[in-house]
């Protein structure tokens, strides 16, 4: 599906929404169906979602096994009632006045009543060979979107924080043999999840090291450490966190500590007539349902804004 470049608008929208991802296509969805004046603004309109970048989705109920870029491709061709409705531009920066939202690109000015921000988040990648060649094929970035793939195999978790442990928890009942690697000699985690990964008999704890580069033949075969140890595994999670597409945000103080919007299940933020949906929120769980679910919310939230 093609969109084209749209001539600045002079006009206030009802609703503007940065990002066509699941989460902005969820809420473009909701938003024409509610009848609203509105816009999406997204600056890779083909590859701009971490969902295109998803090989198998295996877990967004009703839909399964389906390919990440498919599955995008399915909400676009559902909420885009026209080529109008997606506008290809980068936002740089935000302006509020007499309640209207002025939202400006490299070449236009945009105003709306109200902003939707679901730019989304990227996984923070290990930057070492062959973890780009085998994302999909054994390198995954989310142990509950891929873990059942992964059933009675042998599996290695990086990272030192929460997600590395959710990831270690989550895998115990499915993987043969879990190798949880942390480049240093302490866990960010609570000593509690750490005594309950140690008792786990399937889970080997290796600190102070860290993968070198991913070996494998057309799927991961094994990773190889700094130390020159090697480990024979079928697959990778890579859970050293995400970043928020936020740093136009920086200055507006809607920010968590690590670059999230502030924002609760309702989608409000502290600003008015700004809202945040999917993954560039605060919330426990970032996931494809949990995306598209915070676009129909915040078209709830952005009524209530506008009409009462």
């Amino acid at each position: 599906m093609q969109f084209h470049e749209v001539i600045i608008m002079n006009d206030v929208k009802d609703i503007i929404i940065i990002g066509a991802g699941l989460a902005g296509l969820s809420a473009l969805l909701y938003a024409k169906r509610a009848g609203y004046d509105v816009s999406v603004i997204e600056k890779d309109v083909y590859y701009g979602s971490q969902i295109a970048k998803t090989s198998i989705v295996d877990n967004y109920p009703g839909i399964p096994d389906v390919m990440g870029a498919d599955l995008l491709d399915a909400f676009k061709k559902h909420a885009i009632y026209n080529k109008d409705d997606v506008i290809s531009g980068q936002v740089t920066c935000f302006e509020y006045s007499d309640d209207i939202w002025k939202v400006f690109t490299k070449n236009d000015t945009y105003k709306a009543k109200t902003v939707i921000y679901a730019a989304g988040a990227g996984h923070r990648n290990l930057g070492v060979p062959g973890e780009k060649e085998y994302t999909g094929r054994g390198v995954s970035y989310c142990a509950t979107c891929d873990g059942a793939f992964f059933r009675d195999k042998d599996i290695a978790v990086c990272g030192g924080g929460n997600t590395a442990a959710q990831d270690v928890i989550y895998m115990m009942d499915i993987a043969r043999k879990i190798y949880l690697i942390h480049r240093r000699s302490t866990f960010r985690f609570s000593g509690r999840i750490l005594d309950k990964i140690k008792s786990a008999d399937n889970v080997e704890i290796i600190t102070d090291d860290a993968v070198k580069c991913i070996n494998g033949d057309n799927t991961v075969s094994g990773i190889e450490l700094n130390s020159g140890k090697v480990i024979d595994v079928s697959g990778l999670f890579v859970a050293i966190g995400m970043n928020p597409d936020t740093e136009i945000l920086s200055d507006m103080n809607i920010l968590d500590e690590n670059g999230y919007i502030i924002a609760d299940e309702t989608c409000k933020t502290c600003l008015k007539g700004f809202f945040a949906a999917g993954d560039v929120r605060t919330k426990p769980l970032r996931q494809a349902v949990t995306a598209a679910s915070d676009g129909a919310v915040c078209i709830e939230s952005v009524t209530e804004y506008l009409k009462f």
